[in-house]
């Protein structure tokens, strides 16, 4: 006989299917699937693709298309960001109390979703001007809390995909070198880019209407009668189709990964207050030094990028060419990132810094000195790109570091890894809101009126001023504390030659070497492991003959440098062992 079998009930089984594919857990393979490695990369599309959009159209959504004044844009722009970077903090010692990560991104999807479409809608057409003040603050706020309580969680999730750290650093570069964070910047530029264009060319025809039935007697002549209809169904639409991709990437983000139990996380679960955990990271010299260089050097950028586009249209004549000036920067960032993780790996990361970042300074007296040149222009975007570029790799390589220091130097504090990265999240995103009300409070109090086609000089001038010479000075004010940055690599080499152990010790009749070098053929061995296990060390490891209640370890870090985890790590009684 024939069983028949229903419609739902194939659903079912599909379903059952996909499920174990992508969920079941073994303890055989230690390393992470590339398919997981890929559905955690499109976990990261939302947060950067919104970021990108926000940062580049909201300013002048909210100012010409709105037509809100530019103090209460200024005010807009700068509560959101800056309770966005409050709530990081928080959001992130919440997740790590509860600690599980995925429901924290599968709830928060819908709700930042729909904050994120209401964004885009104008009510001015029906509502006073109040209400439309209090509507884009409030669902700009609520925007920033829901995609907050996204992507804390899914930065977090990469120390517990399984695998070891060097799986996770592949994980990383996933997520951040390869096509789908390309994928990412494409789709914010391109979609808000041709939303742009469509607002130019409907402005540029209604303020040609407007200079030959009205003259041009004055220099900032606004009209009430335009509308900009087309601009604002373009807003919305993008917002639509930016919801649709959130949705599709959270969705591929929770059924393609798996949460594993992490290195770092034990079974025991020890909550600490969150003003204590704070206070001890604000204590850590290396984190905070490292946090004021990128919050200094990110303000730089954004303070400039933030107001490109206002740049393009009124200093530079080329409001039309801003879609593709910016598409160049954002590829150009994106395909930098591989080439600085060569001279990052060769030269070391705070060599890196100053080469890269250093790139951005001549770029904006080029473009500040050769106004309307669209070759120019195009030949900047492409250097200003690289050196953004190393903005998206060097915070995520350095970070790290800092977190196994301050975990050396603080054994007792644990599960605190959100914390250090919603805490770095929150000083860049206060500079982005910095940047973005001190901005437009200045074009304020400069003249700036909201729908007018022509604008006076002195706006056009503190628009240079904000785009050219605040930015270099940020930033040279970023480079001083990454000078001050302690955790060099030339640190770990001494450290190693003044360890014998190091130097003498052998496994198997042979030196150890770092993880990359090790054969293929001895995957199937168990890693070694000291006896007197430590929640942060990672294998190769060394354990001691005479068990004590305070081990002293040797190991490898993630830099492939020895890395002493007490002064007195070494001794010649150690031996290694497998486990």
């Amino acid at each position: 006989n024939i069983v028949a079998v229903q419609p739902c009930e194939l659903c079912l089984a599909f379903t059952a299917v996909c499920w174990s594919f992508t969920h079941k857990h073994t303890h055989k393979q230690s390393q992470i699937p590339i398919y997981r490695k890929l559905c955690y990369a499109v976990g990261g599309i939302p947060n950067r693709m919104t970021n990108i959009s926000i940062d580049f159209t909201l300013q002048i959504f909210l100012l010409d298309v709105v037509k809100m004044e530019a103090f209460f844009v200024s005010l807009i722009l700068l509560v959101s960001q800056t309770w966005d970077a409050v709530i990081d903090p928080l959001v992130g010692y919440l997740v790590s109390r509860s600690g599980r990560l995925l429901p924290w991104v599968v709830l928060s999807t819908p709700l930042g979703i729909m904050s994120y479409v209401f964004l885009w809608f104008t009510p001015q057409d029906f509502a006073s001007v109040t209400f439309c003040i209090l509507w884009h603050l409030i669902t700009s706020c609520l925007f920033e809390t829901f995609m907050s309580l996204y992507n804390v969680p899914y930065i977090s999730l990469n120390m517990f995909l399984g695998g070891d750290e060097r799986d996770r650093d592949s994980a990383t570069a996933y997520s951040k070198t390869r096509l789908l964070y390309m994928v990412a910047m494409l789709l914010g530029s391109l979609l808000q880019g041709q939303v742009i264009s469509v607002y130019n060319t409907e402005r540029d025809a209604a303020c040609l209407d407007i200079d030959l039935n009205h003259g041009n007697t004055q220099s900032g002549q606004t009209s009430d009668n335009i509308t900009l209809i087309n601009t604002r169904n373009a807003f919305k639409v993008s917002g639509m189709a930016i919801g649709g991709i959130y949705f599709l990437c959270s969705l591929v983000l929770f059924l393609g990964v798996k949460e594993e139990p992490g290195l770092l996380r034990s079974q025991e679960h020890t909550n600490v207050p969150y003003f204590s955990s704070m206070k001890k990271l604000m204590k850590h010299v290396p984190y905070v030094r490292l946090v004021l260089g990128f919050f200094f050097c990110t303000l730089s950028f954004q303070m400039s990028l933030r107001n490109f586009a206002l740049y393009c249209t009124y200093a530079a004549g080329l409001g039309v060419q801003f879609p593709y000036l910016i598409l160049v920067l954002l590829v150009s960032a994106t395909l930098s990132v591989p080439l600085w993780q060569v001279v990052l790996v060769r030269m070391g990361k705070r060599t890196t810094v100053f080469i890269g970042l250093p790139i951005f300074m001549p770029v904006l007296i080029v473009i500040a000195s050769v106004p309307g040149s669209l070759p120019v222009y195009m030949a900047m975007c492409i250097l200003c790109g690289s050196s953004l570029g190393t903005l998206f790799l060097l915070p995520w390589s350095m970070l790290p570091d800092v977190v196994d220091d301050f975990a050396v130097k603080n054994p007792s504090c644990k599960h605190l890894e959100p914390l250090f990265f919603s805490s770095y999240t929150f000083f860049n995103k206060l500079g982005g809101g910095l940047s973005a009300g001190i901005s437009t409070l200045v074009l304020h109090f400069t003249g700036y009126r909201a729908g007018a086609c022509h604008h006076e000089d002195r706006m056009v001038t503190a628009l240079q001023v904000l785009f050219v010479p605040v930015p270099i000075v940020l930033l040279l004010l970023g480079l001083v504390f990454f000078y001050l940055y302690p955790i060099q690599e030339k640190e770990l080499r001494s450290k190693a030659k003044d360890c014998p152990l190091l130097q003498n010790l052998k496994l198997d009749g042979r030196p150890l070497r770092p993880r990359s070098q090790w054969s293929s053929s001895r995957s199937h061995r168990s890693t070694p492991s000291f006896q007197n296990s430590h929640p942060n060390v990672y294998a190769p490891t060394v354990s001691m003959q005479e068990r004590t209640e305070n081990p002293r370890l040797c190991s490898y870090n993630t830099s492939e440098e020895f890395h002493l985890l007490s002064s007195d790590a070494c001794t010649r009684n150690a031996k290694v062992t497998w486990v």
